[in-house]
Formats: structure tokens, sequence, C-alpha cells
């Protein structure tokens, strides 16, 4: 079994700043990468951050030079730094961990988290 909680979610004002966290815990052999997605009201989910074992970046467009991710790899924790918010950015944020269960072929798989409010007003 394998849990992603989130946390650090709610509501702030545009401009300001929230950090999310998600821990993995469970029974896993490594991290491949992990990710941050967001699903706005009436919209499809979308990918805003990724960062992979080695520590490569990845950002939506939209999220570039306001977001930041970063994990401790010794507490397989992912963060999502999230400065000047926009109403825009209002959202579910869901954390997603891409997982080898256990050595050998077959068997990486995708975790969910349950997903942690955003709200920005303006």
């Amino acid at each position: 079994q394998v849990h992603l909680v989130e946390s650090g979610g709610g509501l702030v004002q545009a401009g300001g700043s929230l950090r999310l966290s998600c821990a993995a815990s469970g029974s896993f052999v490594s991290v491949w990468r992990m990710s941050w997605y967001r699903q706005a009201p009436g919209k499809q989910r979308e990918l805003v951050a990724t960062i992979t074992d080695g520590d490569k970046t990845n950002y939506a467009d939209s999220v570039k030079g306001r977001f930041t991710i970063s994990n401790d790899n010794a507490e397989n924790t992912v963060y999502l730094q999230m400065n000047s918010l926009k109403p825009e950015d209002t959202a579910v944020y869901y954390c997603n961990a891409d997982l080898q269960i256990k050595y050998g072929l077959g068997s990486r798989y995708m975790y969910w988290g349950q997903g942690t409010q955003v709200t920005v007003s303006s």
C-alpha cells in the first residue's frame, strides 16, 4: 500500500504565497518522479510541475517563474512553493507519484493524493 498525504492548501489573496507538501509513505523501492497537477472547476486536470529522481524539473508555462518544485528524498516528500499567486491559480492541487514498487519489470505504478484546495482571491 502506498499513500500520498498532501497539505498546505488554503485561501490567499492575489500576490500572496502558499507552500504545498506531499509525503509518500508505504512500500516502494524508489521514486521515479513526483508531480503536482491541478484541476479548476469545469476544466481538465493539468500538469503544473514535475521533479525527477535526478532533480530535473519541468513547469507549465503558466507557472514558470512563480512556482518552484523541490523534494526531500530522505523523507519522500515533494513541495510546491507558489509565489505571486493569481486568481486563475485557484484549483484543487493533486500530488502524483511515479513509483517503483518492487525490483523488476512491470512494477512501476502511479499514485494520486486526495487533493488540496487552493483559492486565490482578487
